[in-house]
C-alpha cells in the first residue's frame, strides 16, 4: 500500500530533489512550507541556493497540472501543495502557539486524522530533520522519520583507509626482503586502491609491517618516505605514519583525513605543505581556508581590515604554524609569514571562483562543508595542486548536516575507489593525556 509523506521545510532546503527520493508514494508540501522557502530563497549561502532551486522546481512542475490537485512526477509517485487541513483544531491544546513547526503538524496530523476514516487509508508520515518536531509528532501520535536518502553511509561504517590482514610468518618475511607482496597471496577480498594493509603474524607473534595497495590494487608495498621527521615533526603512531606517507606522495592530488580534536590531522598537514613548498619546492603556495561557520560566512559585522577579521576564526592554524616555527614573541609569526610570502592564510568565503594551480591546498574542518559546497571547491584546483580535506564529522555546526551526509564524507565515500586520492581516519589523540580522555569520555 502507498503511503503519504509530509515533508518539512528542512527536508528542502538540505535535498532540494529530496521530492524524487519515495517512490510511487505521495508526497505533501504544506503550504507553509513553501512560504519558510520562500523567505530563505534571498540568502547568499547553500541554504539560499537550494531554496531557489526548489522553488524553479516547484514552478517546473507547475506547467504540468495543478499543484493543489496533485502531480504525477516521473518515478510514479505523486506531489501535492495541501492548501487545506490547516486547521489547529486538533492541537490548539497542546501546542498553544501557531508556530510553522506546529502549522505543518496539524496538516501532517488532519491528514492522518482524515485517512484514518477512510476503508483503505493511506499512512501519514512527517519527514524531517529536526528531531524536536519528530519528538512533537510522536507525542501526538503521529508517525515520523528522519531524511535518510541524501546518507553517503550507512551508521559507522565510514571508510577508514586501513585495513588489518593477519598472514603466515613465510609471507610476512618475503614482504620485508622484496617489499611487495600480490595482493592474491594475502586475502581473497577486494582492496582499495592507495588502501593501508597492516601485515601482522597469524601465528601471533609480534612481527607486523604497514603496506600501501598499488593504484592498480595488484600489489601490496613497502611506504615511500622515510618518516623520522617532517618539519621537525615525527608521525606518533601507526595512523599518523598513513597520513605522512598520503601527505608526501605527489602522485596523490587529493588527500582526506579525518579524526577526533587531537589527533594532529592539521599539524601533519601543515607540516607536509611546509616542506613540500618551502624545502622541495613542488608547489609554488601553501593555501590554508577553512569555513566560517560561527558567524554565518560573514565578517562584515567585525571591525578591522580582513586579516583581522580572520584571525579569530583561523587561530587554530596560526597556533600550530606557531608551534611549527618556534614562533614565541608576539608578531613573530607574522613578521615570519611576510617574509616568506608563500603562505596564505584564507577564509573559503574569499577562494570561492578562483583557479588554483601549482598550489598546496589545506581545507580544515571540512565536515561543515555541504556536497554542493565541497564540489565546489574540488572543481577549483588547478593542474599541479594537491588538495587535502580534513575535519572531524562527529564535530559539525551546520544546522543540516550530520555525521553522514557532510562534504567531507561524501568526498572520501566517492573517491575510496579512485587511484589519485588516498584516506585515513586518525584514532588515537596526541595532543595531550587530558585531551584524549576529554575526546574519549566527554
Amino acid at each position: 500500500m502507498s503511503k503519504i509523506y509530509v515533508l518539512d521545510t528542512n527536508v528542502l532546503l538540505q535535498d532540494p530533489y529530496s521530492i524524487f527520493s519515495f517512490e510511487e508514494n505521495e508526497v505533501i508540501i504544506p503550504a507553509v512550507v513553501l512560504e519558510e522557502v520562500d523567505s530563505k530563497k534571498r540568502y547568499m549561502d547553500e541554504i539560499g541556493r537550494n531554496a531557489r532551486q526548489v522553488a524553479r522546481m516547484i514552478d517546473g512542475l507547475r506547467e504540468t497540472g495543478k499543484l493543489h490537485e496533485g502531480i504525477t512526477l516521473e518515478n510514479g509517485g505523486e506531489i501535492r501543495i495541501e492548501l487545506n487541513h490547516r486547521s489547529f483544531h486538533q492541537l490548539q491544546e497542546i501546542f498553544i502557539e501557531k508556530t510553522n513547526d506546529n502549522r505543518i503538524l496539524a496538516v501532517a496530523k488532519n491528514l492522518s486524522l482524515e485517512e484514518e476514516t477512510k476503508e483503505n487509508g493511506k499512512q501519514v508520515i512527517l519527514v524531517s530533520k529536526d528531531a524536536l518536531v519528530r519528538v512533537k509528532a510522536d507525542a501526538i501520535g503521529l508517525l515520523s522519520e528522519d531524511f535518510l536518502s541524501d546518507r553517503v553511509v550507512e551508521n559507522d561504517h565510514i571508510y577508514t583507509g586501513y585495513i588489518n590482514v593477519f598472514i603466515d610468518t613465510e609471507l610476512l618475511n618475503r614482504f620485508y626482503e622484496k617489499g611487495e607482496l600480490l595482493l592474491s597471496d594475502i586475502a581473497n577480498h577486494p582492496f582499495y586502491p592507495n588502501q593501508f594493509i597492516l601485515l601482522k603474524d597469524a601465528l601471533g607473534s609480534s612481527s607486523s609491517a604497514i603496506g600501501m595497495v598499488d593504484q592498480n590494487a595488484h600489489k601490496v608495498k613497502k611506504l615511500v618516505f622515510d618518516h623520522d621527521h617532517i618539519w621537525g615533526i615525527k608521525p606518533r603512531n601507526v595512523q599518523q605514519t598513513m597520513a605522512v606517507e598520503l601527505l608526501l606522495r605527489n602522485d596523490l592530488p587529493l588527500v582526506t583525513l579525518i579524526g577526533k580534536a587531537g589527533t594532529g590531522k592539521t599539524l601533519l598537514a601543515l607540516a607536509a605543505g611546509l616542506m613540500q613548498t618551502e624545502d622541495f619546492g613542488d608547489y609554488k603556495k601553501l593555501l590554508v581556508a577553512r569555513p566560517i561557520v560561527p558567524v554565518g560566512k560573514d565578517l562584515g559585522f567585525l571591525p578591522g581590515e580582513k586579516q583581522e577579521k580572520l584571525r579569530p576564526w583561523m587561530q587554530p592554524i596560526y597556533d600550530n604554524l606557531e608551534y611549527l616555527f618556534n614562533a614565541k614573541k608576539p608578531g613573530e609569526l607574522e613578521a615570519i609569514l611576510a617574509g616568506m610570502g608563500s603562505i596564505e592564510v584564507e577564509a573559503l568565503t574569499y577562494i570561492r571562483g578562483r583557479s588554483i594551480p601549482d598550489q598546496y591546498i589545506i581545507i580544515d574542518e571540512a565536515q561543515n562543508l555541504t556536497k554542493h559546497e565541497v564540489k565546489t571547491i574540488l572543481t577549483r584546483v588547478g593542474e599541479g595542486s594537491k588538495i587535502v580535506l580534513m575535519g572531524d564529522p562527529e564535530q559539525i555546526d551546520h544546522p543540516y548536516l550530520d555525521a553522514y551526509n557532510n562534504g567531507l564524507t561524501y568526498v572520501v565515500e566517492r573517491f575510496k575507489d579512485q587511484k589519485i586520492a588516498g584516506h585515513v581516519k586518525l584514532v588515537k589523540g596526541e595532543r595531550s593525556g587530558i585531551a584524549q580522555l576529554a575526546a574519549d569520555i566527554l
